[in-house]
């Protein structure tokens, strides 16, 4: 039903300098594979097979991750390591690639307008790379195109936090219509622990249906001076319908380096092959 996924991957990730001086921070493994990977593998599961990636400068490294690399390739061939490559050529194999170049950073906002060309009109889900989620069953996206077949609306994915941490996030508040699924009726960007209107944290990933775009044109700049997707979602939560569901996995903040470790210990201890 949703065949396209969005991935902004512009961002300078200076919260890992100096290692994202010259390296996307979206190619920092979590063990032996990188961030960005993860993601697509989660946005091909969930059938949206044609991944657009939103990147800048010095970004080059995620096109060449999912191109085949004939050289490494006639190295390894025939060897041990060759089965190293199985994941990432399954990826290749599978997804479709496009990329545009979001000149200036502007926003999350900014960057998803950046990509309208590659989406056309039709819904598309979102993937942010820093969330990692891990799931026994369907991933995030997965589950959220189920939900998406019930009401064919935006949906964003949320998550309780501490109160003492709303002021990173998106924040919305909303009525419980069953569980963990909300329809939203307020959205503020990064609020302040007084101003937060719950602890429902909006995470990177999003299914959006394609009228966001008009809605982000005319969206003005706010928190941080960016056009945030936040605000855009609050306007077309007043002037239709946008869903909040709160989703079944782990996530990880894999854009703090707190958070990229606890991933890294949690992926080499339970999902690591014992074999490698």
């Amino acid at each position: 039903m949703i065949k396209k996924c969005l991935f902004p991957v512009a961002g300078y990730g200076t919260r890992f300098l100096p290692a994202t001086k010259s390296m996307p921070k979206e190619m920092l493994p979590v063990v032996n594979k990188p961030l960005v990977q993860y993601g697509v593998e989660e946005a091909i599961e969930a059938g949206m097979l044609n991944c657009a990636l939103v990147t800048g400068r010095g970004k080059r490294a995620i096109a060449d991750h999912f191109d085949t690399n004939y050289e490494l390739e006639h190295q390894i061939s025939g060897s041990s390591k060759e089965t190293l490559l199985e994941g990432i050529r399954d990826v290749i194999d599978r997804g479709v690639f496009t990329m545009v170049r979001q000149r200036e950073m502007k926003g999350l906002g900014h960057a998803i307008l950046t990509g309208e060309p590659l989406i056309g009109s039709e819904a598309f889900g979102v993937l942010l790379s820093d969330d990692l989620c891990i799931n026994e069953g369907p991933g995030v996206l997965a589950q959220m195109t189920e939900l998406y077949r019930q009401f064919r609306c935006s949906i964003v994915a949320v998550q309780e936090v501490p109160k003492d941490q709303v002021y990173k996030y998106g924040v919305i508040a909303g009525e419980a219509i069953k569980d963990d699924v909300y329809r939203v009726d307020k959205m503020v960007e990064k609020p302040s622990v007084e101003e937060a209107p719950s602890n429902l944290a909006i995470i990177g990933r999003y299914i959006l249906t394609p009228d966001i775009f008009d809605i982000i044109r005319e969206t003005p700049p706010g928190a941080n001076g960016e056009v945030q997707i936040t605000d855009a979602l609050q306007t077309q939560a007043r002037t239709g319908a946008v869903m909040a569901y709160k989703f079944k996995g782990r996530r990880f903040d894999c854009g703090s380096v707190p958070g990229f470790v606890e991933a890294t210990n949690y992926v080499y201890e339970n999902l690591y092959p014992s074999d490698l």
